[in-house]
């Protein structure tokens, strides 16, 4: 089970609000499973249909996660108009087996679906996600 404050979550959909009609994305980084910090990031890709972190950005975001002993929990994004699962491009693209991948749906902007996954392997499981 995933358990993110409130207030990740709630910025994770103004973050995708915000970014629309655009794919939005970040990381969220914590220490022994714990959620400290959540990374709005730049989507270099500018698209609707696919994200990518820039690598500049991310190593930035890597190395002030270095500094401060954190790891990378969370890697998320938003889908504009399809449901909160990953597409095949997420899961060939997912390279970190030991993060979660979070994923919020706009497909009804009045009600976001936040939804998260493992992908291990290209195998998705879908994860329990708790606001605590």
């Amino acid at each position: 089970m995933l358990s993110l404050p409130r207030k990740f979550i709630d910025e994770m959909i103004a973050h995708a609000l915000e970014d629309a009609p655009n794919e939005c994305c970040g990381i969220i980084a914590g220490q022994d499973g714990r959620a400290v910090k959540l990374f709005r990031a730049q989507n270099s890709e500018a698209s609707p249909y696919r994200y990518n972190v820039d690598p500049k950005e991310l190593f930035r975001i890597y190395r002030e996660c270095d500094e401060n002993g954190w790891e990378f929990i969370v890697i998320y994004h938003s889908h504009t108009a399809s449901e909160a699962y990953p597409s095949a491009t997420d899961v060939r693209l997912a390279f970190w087996p030991e993060t979660y991948y979070v994923l919020v749906s706009l497909m009804d902007r009045e009600n976001p679906v936040v939804r998260a996954f493992r992908i291990e392997d290209s195998r998705v499981s879908e994860e329990e996600l708790a606001a605590g």
